[in-house]
């Protein structure tokens, strides 16, 4: 039998000996190809590039796609994907698998194998950053720039404690430039002007394009507006459609849907249920809560309950995150259930680090808008964060929001790629109800209520999309439908345009 140690080369005496346990690596392909099971944690943690023999890593890899395809990793199953392999070979081809497989004991120790070789590879790659640290430190052939190789070196570093690993990601021209026709042509596909992930609203698509990967969106309006309703609307939608494109064959990176993550630090995980459920049974969501509802009504809520069941939509209502935290969480749930969108319900109940105290509020907000940006680029998702408005919009006669009124940062406006307001006039015009005529008010009394009436009518279940800013392009307004008993925004369709109407 051939030792898992003969893979290793021989090292030149002068020369480190990086840190590696190849044996701890056999031990666990071993165990991994007699229970899959154990997958289920490990992969969460440990990468194929994290082996130091690559023929290890080759073949860690091959057990995930085959688990992934819901197929048995066995040695029997990953022969004929090793028969041509030049370093198999050498130790006897295939039949190395099942020498893997000897000791059954392993299968107890198999995490703690896991941790050591995730532990050694970190520390390879530590060797790594600080060799070349060492290398362009001593490299004056260029021009000498200390505090940027400081800031280089602090960027890897970071690299290494958050993914084990210090690969760049520089990408060619000629990869650039084929990431942009994919786009191309994703948009071509879905019946064009769709380039990104579906808000689920035509209009609002048609003005963006979607919702791009690696853009932060942020989505403001005062308290009423309906912004937690209008974001729950668009992940749900983007969920839905990411199921359906599925069922229709649609490869998932050619998918106009996504499955989404919903950080949500105001309201429960199930008050949002409660929305989704609202919307799609069409039962007031307050009638719900509270029971009023008829056995037809059930039965609709039950059968909207039941198409729901597998939407790719995961709920984080831990309250009081950092952002440190929700990266965290983020890049867990893109490794674990492929998330293509982001949501974070709202921007403001995020915590900074922490170093600034309370009195540096706005330092903190920049730092938070900074950190949902790169979120957005390192995991090439979308991102689109709900902000709260300062209170000047009240003071003004025209009540529309505008760039300045955002919240206590103007980094915000300077980070994110696009700035939606939602503004609902018939909110305001509500709250200027006259006293209601009785049978004894005089004709004054009965006119202004008569004037707000027909005023209310005009704006009653309109909503106001305003795009402040997109680094994509124009700005303007979209108007949408809003039913305020289910939290269902739609498309608004004009009457003229309505089949009654045409005549």
């Amino acid at each position: 039998m051939v030792t898992p140690l003969a893979l290793v080369e021989p090292q030149s005496p002068e020369a480190p000996v990086l840190p590696q346990n190849v044996e701890a690596e056999a031990a666990l392909l071993g165990a991994l190809m007699i229970d899959n099971r154990l997958a289920e944690d490990i992969q969460l943690k440990l990468r194929p590039d994290h082996f130091f023999e690559p023929l290890h890593g080759r073949i860690y890899e091959q057990i995930l796609k085959l688990i992934d395809r819901n197929m048995i990793a066995s040695p029997v199953t990953l022969r004929p994907l090793f028969e041509a392999d030049e370093e198999m070979k050498e130790l006897g081809g295939p039949a190395y698998l099942a020498q893997l497989t000897g000791s059954g004991a392993a299968i107890i120790g198999a995490r703690d194998f896991a941790d050591q070789i995730y532990e050694l590879a970190l520390l390879r790659a530590l060797i790594g950053v600080g060799r070349e640290m060492v290398e362009n430190a001593l490299d004056t052939s260029e021009e000498v720039d200390p505090k940027g190789q400081i800031e280089a070196a602090e960027s890897a570093l970071y690299r290494v404690a958050e993914e084990g690993g210090g690969e760049g990601t520089v990408k060619s021209f000629a990869q650039a430039t084929k990431m942009a026709v994919q786009m191309a042509e994703k948009a071509l596909n879905t019946g064009g002007g769709l380039s990104g992930v579906t808000t689920g609203l035509d209009s609002v698509n048609a003005k963006t394009g979607g919702l791009h990967h690696s853009d932060l969106l942020i989505l403001a309006g005062r308290p009423g507006m309906g912004k937690t309703s209008l974001a729950t609307n668009i992940a749900f939608n983007a969920a839905q459609r990411f199921v359906r494109d599925m069922e229709d064959g649609i490869a998932p990176e050619k998918s106009a849907g996504a499955p989404v993550a919903f950080f949500s630090l105001e309201m429960s995980s199930d008050q949002l249920a409660t929305r989704i459920l609202s919307e799609q049974s069409g039962i007031s969501s307050e009638n719900l809560r509270m029971g009023k509802i008829s056995q037809q009504d059930f039965r609709n809520l039950a059968r909207a309950a039941a198409e729901l069941e597998n939407l790719p939509l995961y709920i984080d209502d831990t309250p009081g995150l950092t952002i440190a935290a929700l990266r965290t969480r983020a890049r867990r749930l893109k490794r674990q259930k492929g998330i293509g969108f982001i949501v974070v319900d709202y921007l403001q109940l995020l915590q900074g680090s922490g170093k600034g105290g309370d009195a540096n509020r706005v330092q903190e907000i920049s730092e938070i808008s900074r950190g949902l940006k790169t979120l957005a680029k390192e995991l090439n998702v979308p991102v689109l964060a709900l902000s709260q408005l300062s209170r000047a919009v009240e003071q003004r006669e025209d009540k529309r929001p505008q760039l300045s009124d955002l919240r206590e940062s103007g980094s915000i406006e300077q980070d994110a790629d696009i700035v939606l307001f939602v503004y609902r006039e018939e909110y305001y015009v509500q709250s200027r109800e006259p006293k209601r005529p009785g049978p004894d008010d005089n004709a004054d009394v009965h006119s202004k209520h008569e004037e707000w009436a027909r005023e209310m009518n005009q704006v009653y279940g309109l909503s106001e999309l305003i795009i402040a800013k997109q680094r994509h392009g124009a700005t303007g307004k979209v108007k949408l439908r809003f039913e305020s008993n289910i939290t269902r925004f739609s498309d608004y369709i004009e009457d003229s345009y309505l089949p009654e109407a045409r005549g």
